[in-house]
């Protein structure tokens, strides 16, 4: 016997509520990035894979063990993307967006990691996105925290906090980077592998290392002394959530490892999905455009799991049919598809079902929930009618086919057309 093939490993198929839950997350994003004033964009899942080397630096988790990399048949590095941001910007520079700066753009799709799959955790994972290209004012930050917030708040969402904290302008991260190898480097044989590691060329993601070996020594590190410049920045920030209306706690130990990021860095997360709790994360990346052979150019940003966001809210409503149709015979079912194309255009949800008798097909409408059943058979086709039965009241009466939309319109209590359906 042939053998079915199984799913990748780290992969998904959903149906049902799952897909509803899915689909309502996006809807709900789609939503209020139109609020906002964000562009919706379409990116290739494919990228040059210098793009993620360069942006998420070489040495990085993701770049040396996480990315899918190829070679294509011209002998290409091609990388399955990993996140949006960096191809975001390779479009900014390559696709001309300069000339729509300061440009807001969101977008939605998969994303691929080598990694071991956990709760709300895949291989093929699916990211919402929003970034502010080519604005260096605190405001850019602010709008993109609210824009998270009211996301958050429109999926129903409680108990979430917005963790938020600044990596300082490049003198103050400069500096600072300079005290933390050397207070690590004290300590550098005490601290864990990857720290050990981590230390010459990242020693910032020390900081938030989960290694119970490392904590000791990243509690007791020395804290970022701002410049003057930064610390206005960050008191912007504060003082426009504050105005905004969104909450946020301070953040210190909250750090973002590549020499890009600059300013304002932020989660939001939640204690309902246990260690993997952030459904929001991002920042402002004031150097990454550079980093792709672009001018300098400020941009800020955030991403959010589909998944993980799916999983926390309430499953949304289905919706039922309104309409089910029973065509009894041949040529019945040729005068329903006829009249389910009016009775769709006119924005009814309706079914039709053709297996079974007609008591099973009413038990089955009725399962499913919808009001109206429309039965078309012989002695409705000779009398130029159709009849509805209404499934909760089990009442039934013969309508005339050129009134059914008016008839339905009745019935679900919208306007009456003035047209008549022109069917004989």
């Amino acid at each position: 016997m042939t053998q079915t093939p199984q799913p990748v490993r780290g992969t998904q198929s959903l149906i049902g509520e799952d897909a509803d839950r899915f689909a309502h997350v996006v809807a709900t994003f789609d939503h209020v990035r139109r609020l906002y004033g964000f562009k919706r964009i379409e990116m290739p899942v494919i990228e040059p894979t210098a793009v993620f080397a360069r942006t998420m630096g070489e040495t990085t988790d993701v770049v040396s063990k996480e990315m899918y990399s190829f070679e294509d048949r011209s002998g290409d590095s091609i990388t399955l993307r990993p996140e949006f941001t960096a191809g975001i910007c390779r479009a900014y520079l390559s696709e001309g967006w300069q000339r729509f700066a300061p440009l807001k753009v969101a977008t939605h799709g998969p994303a691929f990691r080598y990694e071991r799959p956990q709760k709300g955790r895949f291989r093929q994972f699916h990211q919402l996105d929003a970034e502010v290209i080519g604005s260096a004012e605190p405001a850019a930050d602010v709008e993109l925290l609210a824009f998270g917030a009211q996301l958050l708040k429109k999926l129903g969402l409680s108990g979430v906090r917005l963790k938020l904290n600044t990596l300082g302008d490049a003198a103050s991260r400069d500096a600072w980077r300079a005290q933390l190898v050397e207070h690590f480097s004290a300590h550098r044989a005490e601290l864990s592998e990857d720290s050990q590691a981590r230390l010459d060329k990242n020693p910032l993601r020390i900081l938030d290392s989960k290694d119970a070996r490392d904590r000791p020594f990243a509690d007791s590190a020395p804290p970022m002394v701002l410049t003057a410049e930064a610390e206005d920045f960050f008191g912007a920030v504060k003082a426009g959530l504050d105005a905004a209306g969104v909450a946020y706690e301070i953040a210190p130990h909250l750090v973002r490892g590549l020499d890009y990021y600059r300013h304002t860095a932020f989660e939001f997360v939640t204690d309902q999905l246990g260690a993997q709790g952030t459904v929001i994360a991002g920042g402002r990346y004031d150097g990454l455009i550079e980093q792709l052979g672009g001018p300098h150019t400020p941009a800020v940003g955030w991403a959010a799991g589909i998944e993980r966001l799916a999983m926390l809210i309430d499953a949304p409503d289905v919706e039922h049919p309104q309409v089910v149709f029973i065509p009894i015979g041949e040529e019945a079912e040729l005068q329903c598809a006829k009249i389910l194309k009016w009775v769709r255009e006119d924005g009814f949800r309706a079914d039709m079902l053709y297996r079974g008798n007609a008591k099973k097909r009413l038990s089955k409408a009725s399962a499913d929930k919808a009001s109206i059943a429309i039965i078309v058979g012989e002695d409705e086709i000779a009398a130029g009618a159709v009849s509805f039965k209404f499934l909760a009241a089990g009442e039934q009466r013969s309508v005339p086919i050129h009134q059914i939309i008016q008839e339905l319109e009745k019935q679900f209590r919208r306007d009456v057309p003035k047209i008549e359906l022109p069917l004989a």
